[in-house]
């Protein structure tokens, strides 16, 4: 896959994570005006959370990136596909042979569990209610999780459309349902909308899943060495990921003994970081997991360190800017979408702090997150075990300390800003060591680009406020709106020229592109 071809697969999956984080927004819009915000609505989105974290365990998370490496290697050095089909099956049937026993125990012990989980429920017709939508809601699990599979299959045989539509799909379905159903299945509405969501984005991948020679036929014979070393390996990505699971709750947990509104604001000021974060970094990752793997597999290291220093270019030129944004407009972002009602303009300005300081962070979680994915394409599943825990203490550390500063929440935020660009830092040694140089120099002039480029994008955001004032103290308005929309727009276009007129690779590669389309 060319740089060009790459920039086109990434400007796809994002466009489509775009359209689908919009949607989840949507999602949670209609549950709440419908449910109300709290009793039905907190039962629905509380109870669903959980077979929704449970994706972290399965296919679609850790399992994923211990699964796609191998996969792709396989496919990269096997014409015939017959082992990389054998891998497909034995997941599918690994995948069977886990959740649905865990499907029946979780419907047949609902209640307790839910007691369990979910133990801000105290009120019986809450805990009936949340355990009874669980049974159903539960089976969503098996759903993504064979999906999860046929995604992984698809983007290591080097096609991303198709997956990248799904998360769509089951919006779609989930808004639809609620929309049109909930008059005569009340919160069970849900229900049906998210197994048929799973259930659509399973069908909507099996002509091209199947075009590219593989079944959902599984094999239960794991006398499979591949098979094998995917469990070995999913076991270590697991225990990173629960590692950072667990700092982010030590993090609510400090931010709980704070100022009134601390734990609110730490909760908002994540959702917003993660729009640009899920946007660009995840499709990055996601476009260049598997190229990587098969780069490695082919022992074709000139190439890996190619898509490494393009990939952290490409994360570079989009999430800078982003945070720039972020920082600068964190105000009038939060004003506009959710000051409104008993959220005041305090609320709006804690939550704008903590913002702005976890945009410090923005690329160095995204290139952290990205280098990560290149260990796994090799197999190394220590390394980021080891930095992933360096990047935890410190960030409790500093937390410990900054919080107790003028900084307050915002310190918990600084803290890991800070602690995931040291991190960045560590894991950049280890690649250095791995790969020597990776063409650094490219890195360099496109980050001093990046930096010209923001002159006039801040220079512009400095004038707008000057002249528009503090309008976001107002709230949500559809003046305000308007506001924050021209903003953006004239933020994008300053960028996006400068990026031209610099002759930013990405840029170009999109614009030739289009010219050979029209």
């Amino acid at each position: 896959m060319s740089s060009k071809s790459t920039t086109r697969s990434t400007l796809v999956v994002m466009i489509c994570t775009l359209i689908s984080r919009i949607l989840g927004f949507v999602r949670i819009g209609v549950i709440t005006a419908i449910f109300g915000a709290g009793g039905k609505a907190d039962v629905i989105n509380l109870t669903f959370s959980i077979p929704n974290n449970l994706r972290k365990l399965s296919a679609e998370g850790a399992l994923s990136s211990a699964f796609i490496p191998v996969l792709s290697k396989s496919i990269a050095g096997n014409t015939d596909k017959k082992e990389a089909v054998k891998i497909v099956r034995n997941l599918i049937a690994f995948q069977l042979l886990i959740l649905i026993p865990l499907s029946v125990i979780c419907i047949v012990f609902s209640e307790p569990l839910i007691r369990i989980v979910l133990a801000e429920f105290t009120e019986p017709w809450k805990i009936e209610l949340s355990s009874s939508l669980f049974k159903w809601l539960i089976n969503y699990l098996l759903f993504i999780s064979i999906s999860a599979v046929i995604i992984g299959a698809l983007n290591s045989s080097g096609h991303f459309l198709i997956p990248a539509v799904t998360p769509i799909l089951f919006s779609v379905c989930v808004i639809s349902s609620i929309l049109f159903l909930y008059r005569y299945l009340d919160v069970y509405a849900m229900a049906v909308g998210v197994l048929a969501g799973g259930a659509a984005q399973v069908l909507f991948q099996l002509p091209k899943f199947r075009k590219y020679g593989f079944d959902l036929k599984p094999d239960f014979s794991f006398n499979n060495e591949q098979f094998r070393k995917i469990i070995r390996q999913w076991l270590p990505v697991l225990a990173t990921s629960s590692i950072l699971s667990v700092t982010q709750a030590v993090a609510f947990r400090f931010a709980s003994g704070l100022a009134v509104g601390s734990t609110s604001a730490l909760t908002y000021a994540i959702v917003f970081w993660q729009f640009p974060y899920g946007i660009f970094s995840a499709s990055i990752s996601t476009v260049l997991f598997p190229k990587m793997s098969k780069q490695i597999g082919l022992d074709d290291r000139e190439g890996l360190r190619d898509t490494l220093q393009y990939g952290l270019r490409y994360l570079a030129v989009l999430l800078i800017p982003s945070a720039v944004f972020l920082s600068l407009y964190g105000h009038e972002i939060i004003g506009v979408t959710i000051q409104r009602g008993e959220f005041t303009a305090e609320n709006t300005s804690m939550t704008a702090m903590v913002l702005t300081s976890y945009s410090l962070g923005l690329f160095s979680t995204g290139a952290y997150n990205f280098l990560q994915r290149y260990f796994y394409s090799g197999g190394n599943y220590r390394v980021p075990f080891i930095v992933t825990s360096i990047v935890a203490v410190v960030d409790i550390i500093l937390s410990v300390w900054l919080k107790e500063t003028r900084l307050g929440v915002s310190g918990l935020a600084v803290a890991n800003s800070a602690a995931f660009t040291i991190g960045l830092i560590v894991l950049l040694s280890f690649v250095r060591k791995c790969e020597g140089r990776f063409h650094g120099k490219k890195v360099l002039v496109t980050f001093l680009k990046i930096i010209i480029s923001m002159v006039p994008f801040i220079f512009f955001l400095s004038i707008l406020r000057k002249y528009t004032g503090n309008w976001w103290m107002d709230g949500s308005s559809f003046r305000n709106l308007f506001l924050l929309i021209s903003a953006f727009v004239g933020s994008c276009v300053i960028i996006l020229t400068m990026y031209r007129i610099l002759k930013i690779e990405m840029l170009d590669d999109i614009l030739r592109r289009g010219r050979k389309k029209a």
